[in-house]
């Protein structure tokens, strides 16, 4: 069936539609990964954005069981240039578009991606309506449509997809890699704000021995200091950091109490309990290959990238400093403070697919946690 691709600013992609039908909008964005279709679908940092693949070819691998990082698609649309026509993986359980209609969300294939992605690249990250079916014929009134939807520059959007009840998790990584690591009742134990969170970063940690407790995004300072953790991480999430105002004043009250690890959304806001900035970014950094450079060790890491605000170079950090750099564009990748015992990167160390070029940060928090809490978290 006919599908269409509409941009705010008027500019119209064609294109033949897969999985659900109807009307979708969110913000337009590129993602630069070769594979890993099924994880970046799930991830709820993409909640109301439509994404587009620069990879011309997607869907040859299928739909697994194990590969979603939460329970369902957060993605508001999905727009590709080629659909593969047959599936072919050893561990596949579908195809990509019986999986699209399944979760009621919008893809496009055919559409001109390196023309769309220049287009971005040129005037900026914008709204956007995608349709597949009869309103697909409507152009104006897909125009308006795009133009009405919401604006990521001040919205929570964490609201919207953190978990409701706090619960505990379990589960680890392939035990071929790491064995059996169920953390034990006297192990280290690590809250996480959910603002958004992949389920493999949570396998990081377990992974590592740690005994975690999730909970919602809203959950006040006072309640995580009365779980006594060893530490507390900050999740990935959708949205502009600066409008999560909650967040900002829970973790700038637990500064200095326990160890802090953020990753994503939670790097940023990290940085804004610190007293620094954040800032919309034109068209974002979302893909498996990003070049970062540790600035203590000067090596360059192979990173996963998935945000559309970064940390301002000018912010000011009460004493915390800059520790990594994207060398695409010197965008601040990590940061920093000693004195606070809190850390945090714009990348994400557990991607996957993906390098595991930083998947020391993790044993860097570890390492934390073991110098705050006394009891040892076993090594894996």
């Amino acid at each position: 069936m006919q599908a269409v691709l509409v941009l705010e600013d008027g500019r119209v992609f064609p294109g033949e539609g897969f999985g659900a039908g109807g009307v979708s909008t969110g913000e337009i964005v590129f993602n630069t990964s070769m594979t890993g279709y099924q994880e970046i679908l799930t991830d709820p940092s993409y909640h109301r954005q439509i994404i587009t693949m620069t990879a011309p070819h997607i869907g040859n691998t299928g739909i697994n069981f194990e590969d979603p990082e939460s329970g369902k698609v957060w993605a508001a649309g999905f727009v590709v240039r080629s659909l593969s026509p047959i599936v072919s993986n050893w561990r596949n359980r579908g195809d990509l578009a019986s999986y699209l209609e399944q979760h009621n969300i919008i893809g496009v294939s055919g559409v001109a991606t390196r023309a769309l992605v220049r287009h971005i690249r040129d005037r900026g990250v914008m709204r956007a309506a995608v349709a597949h079916g009869q309103a697909a014929d409507d152009i104006s009134c897909l125009t308006q449509t795009a133009r009405n939807a919401i604006d990521m520059s001040g919205a929570n959007l964490v609201d919207e997809v953190s978990v409701a009840q706090a619960y505990d998790w379990h589960e680890t990584s392939d035990s071929r890699w790491y064995g059996d690591s169920l953390a034990a009742s006297t192990s280290p134990l690590v809250i996480a704000y959910d603002f958004g969170i992949k389920r493999n970063i949570l396998r990081m940690l377990t992974d590592r021995g740690l005994r975690v407790k999730v909970v919602p995004a809203w959950t006040p300072a006072v309640e995580v200091a009365a779980m006594h953790p060893a530490g507390v991480f900050l999740s990935n999430g959708p949205g502009d950091p600066a409008a999560v105002k909650y967040a900002i004043a829970n973790i700038k009250a637990l500064l200095g109490q326990v160890p802090i690890f953020g990753i994503c959304l939670g790097h940023q806001i990290l940085a804004l309990a610190l007293g620094g900035v954040t800032e919309k970014m034109r068209f974002g950094h979302r893909g498996g290959n990003q070049p970062v450079k540790n600035l203590a060790s000067g090596e360059v890491e192979i990173a996963a990238h998935n945000h559309g605000f970064a940390v301002s170079a000018a912010s000011e950090l009460g004493g915390g400093e800059i520790t990594h750099l994207n060398l695409n564009d010197n965008t601040v990748a990590g940061l920093r403070h000693k004195q606070l015992r809190a850390f945090s990167v714009q990348y994400h160390p557990e991607a996957s697919p993906g390098r595991h070029d930083s998947l020391y940060l993790f044993d860097e928090f570890v390492d934390a946690l073991r110098a705050h809490d006394p009891k040892p978290a076993r090594s894996r």
